[in-house]
C-alpha cells in the first residue's frame, strides 16, 4: 500500500472546504470561495500563502510565471475551481506547480452544483 502524503493536513484542508461550501452553497465565483477558504484557514491557524507568485526561469531568463491559488504550510498546493467535472488542463496545471515548487502533493477542489469534489494529485 502506498504511503499517504500529509494525511492530517489534507484532512484539515478538505474539512475546511466542506465548511465553506456548507455556508455558501453553490453559485458563487471562484474568488468568493477563495476568500472564504482563506478566512477559514486563518481562523484555524493553518499557515498558507495565497496567489503565490512563482517565476519560471530558463537559461537564467524568466520566461513565464505561475500564481498558485494556495500553498498550505509550504507543503500542499491547493487549487479551487467552480466546475462540475475535473479537466485535464486543471490537473496538468497542478502538476506544473508541483514540479516548479518541488512539492509532492496538490489537491484540486471543485465547487459543483452537487457539492464538493476533490482529487489528490501527486508529483
Amino acid at each position: 500500500m502506498a504511503e499517504l502524503i500529509h494525511p492530517q493536513l489534507s484532512y484539515e484542508i478538505i474539512g475546511t472546504v466542506f465548511e465553506v461550501y456548507n455556508q455558501l452553497k453553490y453559485g458563487h465565483q471562484e474568488r468568493v470561495y477563495q476568500r472564504a477558504f482563506a478566512e477559514e484557514l486563518s481562523k484555524k491557524k493553518i499557515p498558507f500563502k495565497r496567489e503565490l507568485y512563482h517565476p519560471i526561469v530558463y537559461n537564467g531568463k524568466k520566461i513565464s510565471r505561475y500564481y498558485l491559488d494556495f500553498l498550505i504550510d509550504d507543503k500542499i498546493v491547493v487549487e479551487l475551481k467552480v466546475a462540475n467535472d475535473f479537466y485535464q488542463k486543471d490537473i496538468n496545471q497542478i502538476i506544473s506547480y508541483l514540479k516548479a515548487k518541488n512539492l509532492r502533493l496538490g489537491i484540486l477542489i471543485l465547487f459543483t452544483k452537487d457539492g464538493i469534489k476533490y482529487r489528490r494529485i501527486l508529483n
